[in-house]
């Protein structure tokens, strides 16, 4: 893991991430934007449902193709 890998957003993990779980909260954000999580392959579900059980989660991606997709 270098500086510059992505880190996953879980609490005192260090793992690469491999997820970007984009979300937004509909109280403080336009429905458009959209603010991001990482995630590694143990914490993907777990922040997924963090995130879903509030109605924020909108969309889970490989972090290979959000960078594509210019993310």
């Amino acid at each position: 893991m270098s500086e510059e890998t992505p880190i996953c957003s879980a609490k005192g993990c260090r793992v690469d991430a491999v997820w970007v779980l984009a979300w937004n909260n509909p109280k403080i954000h336009t429905p458009e934007r959209r603010k991001t999580w990482l995630a590694c392959e143990e914490h993907r579900e777990h922040l997924s449902q963090f995130l879903g059980m509030r109605g924020f989660l909108k969309d889970v991606v490989l972090l290979k193709d959000w960078d594509e997709l210019g993310g």
